[in-house]
């Protein structure tokens, strides 16, 4: 990797964490959900960059891929929310996530998230391999009495890529691929209550076209033009209607998926309804050990 290139890795995380550390000092009882979004998502703006996908908030049993929809009156009082960011510069993307319990009642959940991601991390250097990571999220987690969610992961980040290989696997699975020099992967453990594994509920909101058709229909072709500018990166029904309002771009996004062109994130719960906490860094594997990318 050039030095270019890494700059904007390190630009993309610093902001992801401005932007994470900004989402949770919004984060209080009365406020609205929406709000924390759509804050924390300008913010990405302000700081110079743009989001690799919609901030999203998931909420108790919710493990990921909850993003709300612009009418969305969703108020905190004592849920558990896990906060995820993403950003990008020039298609280089910082990846981070964090767990918040207004209830204060699930400290140990927490912690044990927090807590596999750090142990996870002082193990990261070239020549580990992948199952000795998930090993040490999933005895992380265990010792406090919760499950790691299997069928979810961490993932490698590629310019414009959210998720590439390599998987980084929240147990232990025997995978002995090793990391090597050079490689960006996003560790994320997920501690559950309940099951440990998720399942994908309905009424996505978040979206991604990962290629294109020919379009004839002018109202789409106009939303497609809005949507290539993410440049195959997740994005949100709640940003199109912002631009065309919600009959033009339900519209749009129906033809999109009859044409088999849109990719969909539904909501991903635990299929036992236990509470979820998610903790999330980027990091830079280097010659002796790693360097965090999404730290302030």
């Amino acid at each position: 990797m050039d030095e270019k290139t890494l700059e904007k890795y390190r630009k993309a995380g610093k902001i992801a964490a401005q932007a994470l550390d900004y989402a949770k000092s919004l984060v209080k009882p009365g406020v609205s959900l929406l709000e924390v979004c759509e804050k924390a998502e300008a913010k990405i703006k302000e700081l110079g960059a743009e989001p690799a996908f919609p901030v999203q908030i998931s909420l108790n049993d919710v493990a990921a891929h909850f993003c709300p929809e612009e009418d969305d009156n969703t108020i905190l009082k004592d849920q558990l929310l896990s906060i995820d960011v993403g950003v990008h510069v020039d298609g280089f993307i910082g990846d981070t996530a964090a767990t918040i319990d207004l209830s204060n009642q699930n400290e140990n959940l927490v912690k044990a998230s927090r807590e596999a991601l750090d142990n996870a991390i002082k193990i990261i250097k070239p020549g580990i391999t992948l199952g000795e990571i998930g090993k040490t999220i999933q005895s992380a987690i265990t010792k406090y009495g919760f499950s790691p969610v299997r069928n979810l992961s961490g993932h490698g980040l590629d310019e414009y890529n959210i998720h590439t290989r390599p998987t980084v696997p929240n147990y232990d699975n025997g995978d002995q691929t090793q990391l090597e020099e050079g490689d960006i992967i996003a560790i994320e453990p997920f501690a559950s209550k309940g099951a440990g594994v998720i399942y994908e509920s309905s009424n996505p909101t978040v979206f991604q076209l990962p290629f294109k058709k020919p379009v004839r229909n002018m109202i789409t072709r106009q939303v497609l033009k809005e949507i290539d500018k993410f440049n195959g990166l997740p994005f949100c029904r709640r940003w199109l209607v912002k631009k065309f309002g919600l009959a033009k771009t339900n519209f749009a996004l129906r033809e999109l998926r009859t044409l088999e062109i849109l990719k969909e994130y539904p909501p991903l719960l635990d299929q036992a309804h236990g509470l979820v906490s998610q903790a999330e860094q980027t990091i830079l594997v280097t010659k002796s050990g790693c360097e965090i990318l999404t730290k302030i």
